[in-house]
């Protein structure tokens, strides 16, 4: 789990260190989730049609349609939230921070579905490949393998930015509640230092009658009673 404070992140204001930036885990998967997708993407592009111009995954146009949609939006995705990783800890508002958080969980969460379904998709629409000769078998099948091998690679990636992401939101729910009040009970019990001699008040060997404390004189004695004289 990344350290810092709301939501995984600093203080505003702090010095921003890129080799501390690129050396985060989630900095390392946002990477690597840009070349995958990049690679995904790619190899259906460069030799998704073959002579024939049938897509060369089973002649099927929605398995290559589908695999370059995820590729090129998951890229975007990557990207926009990698200049958001690099601005985050400069936001100091923790309700803006929460809501990007939670973007990153969903969009992190919904990729990692959309690419275990391409991974499976793609395989299967790639094992019932048909063609006439083979020449044309042969046409994109690196490209066609490396598109499904990266697509698998893509659940990892994605699957531990969702987890991350988690953990972000996680420690800035927890930051959020956590207790600020401080009981006074628990508070040092020192006399307060500016009152002069409060230091020697907590000694009772130099405690001290306060100056209008002595008793009043007592009343006269009944017997000390004479009536005036008429």
């Amino acid at each position: 789990m990344e350290q810092g404070g709301a939501y995984g992140a600093g203080k505003a204001g702090e010095p921003f260190h890129p080799i501390e930036f690129l050396k985060r885990p989630r900095t390392i998967l946002r990477l690597l989730s840009w070349v995958f997708a990049i690679v995904v993407f790619g190899c259906i592009v460069s030799e998704a049609y073959d002579k024939e111009k049938q897509c060369i995954f089973g002649n099927d146009d929605n398995a290559c349609h589908y695999g370059t949609a995820i590729g090129i939006l998951g890229f975007i995705i990557v990207t926009v939230f990698f200049v958001l990783d690099l601005v985050f800890p400069s936001i100091s508002s923790a309700e803006k921070r929460k809501k990007i958080v939670m973007a990153d969980i969903f969009f992190s969460g919904v990729w990692t579905f959309l690419f275990f379904v391409g991974f499976c998709y793609l395989t299967n629409a790639w094992s019932k490949r048909q063609a006439s000769d083979i020449s044309s078998n042969d046409y994109g099948a690196d490209n066609a393998r490396a598109a499904i091998a990266f697509s698998f690679f893509s659940i990892g990636t994605w699957g531990g930015l969702t987890y991350l992401a988690v953990q972000s939101y996680r420690q800035g729910t927890l930051s959020a509640f956590a207790p600020t009040y401080l009981d006074p009970a628990t508070e040092s019990s020192a006399p307060y230092t500016s009152f002069p001699g409060a230091a020697d008040m907590t000694s009772p060997s130099t405690y001290q009658q306060g100056p209008f404390t002595q008793k009043p004189d007592a009343p006269p004695a009944a017997t000390d009673y004479q009536p005036p004289p008429y």
